[in-house]
């Protein structure tokens, strides 16, 4: 008999006492029920490390891991991926939601496309949970080229089958997941969207990245520092992402 594959969901944690419990339950309800979560606390002042430190005290799936010091959500994913046993690798962010079956889904999706990552359709929820915003589509395919132009890949949708992908890290920039992604198509793989609703991102009133000015810049920065583009090609990508970025954030 073939056992599901193992996957491991990946959740950086600061300030997060309020909201974890409710993305750990959105885990623990998957009709997939063969993962590990690894949940690496970034130096929390709240109450975080103790609500995760009960929740996996009553389900040996999920782990606890400690920051020394408040290193950013970068290092904290990397050190969940050193620490990863899985093949694929969801992400899961602590304010953020996945539907009951998000995980068999999307894992079936991938086997389908025998694709190294890809990334589903959302909804944005209010910070108490009450409205629900429009449906996010997706495209059905991203490559490298097309995913500099693009705002459509929400982290909490992705899963990375490293088998295909080979090992990818988070470097330490604003957009980590962003660059992250870029990384793995860089190597020539394609980006695969699945066009159903699975994941709710939770819309907390002082998000960083719902300062636009402050994103815009460092997408630029991305474009320049780190994937090394031209002023040209930074201009056309950016001229772009910010248009698409625009229509996707006019309704709620």
């Amino acid at each position: 008999m073939t056992h599901p594959a193992l996957v491991s969901i990946i959740t950086p944690a600061y300030r997060s006492a309020r909201f974890i419990a409710e993305s750990v339950r959105s885990a623990q309800v998957q009709g997939h029920a063969n993962w590990e979560m690894l949940i690496v606390d970034d130096c929390s002042p709240d109450d975080t490390p103790e609500v995760v430190a009960r929740l996996a005290d009553a389900d040996p799936r999920i782990r606890l891991f400690r920051q020394p010091t408040n290193r950013g959500p970068a290092a904290a994913r990397n050190a969940a991926l050193d620490a990863a046993q899985g093949r694929y690798v969801a992400f899961l962010d602590s304010d953020d939601l996945w539907l009951p079956d998000k995980l068999e889904r999307q894992l079936a999706f991938m086997a389908q496309r025998r694709a190294a990552l890809s990334f589903t359709e959302f909804r944005r929820i209010s910070q108490d949970g009450a409205r629900l915003g429009q449906r996010l589509a997706v495209p059905e395919t991203l490559t490298y080229r097309q995913l500099l132009c693009n705002t459509a890949i929400a982290t909490s949708t992705v899963i990375v089958d490293r088998e295909l992908s080979g090992e990818f890290r988070m470097k330490k920039t604003y957009y980590d997941d962003f660059t992250a992604w870029l990384e793995i198509l860089r190597r020539g793989h394609i980006a695969s969207g699945l066009r159903e609703d699975l994941m709710r991102y939770r819309v907390v009133g002082k998000s960083v990245s719902r300062n636009k000015l402050r994103s815009a810049e460092m997408v630029w920065r991305a474009y320049r520092e780190i994937e090394g583009l031209g002023v040209f090609d930074s201009s056309w990508c950016f001229l772009n992402y910010a248009v698409r970025g625009t229509l996707k954030y006019r309704y709620f």
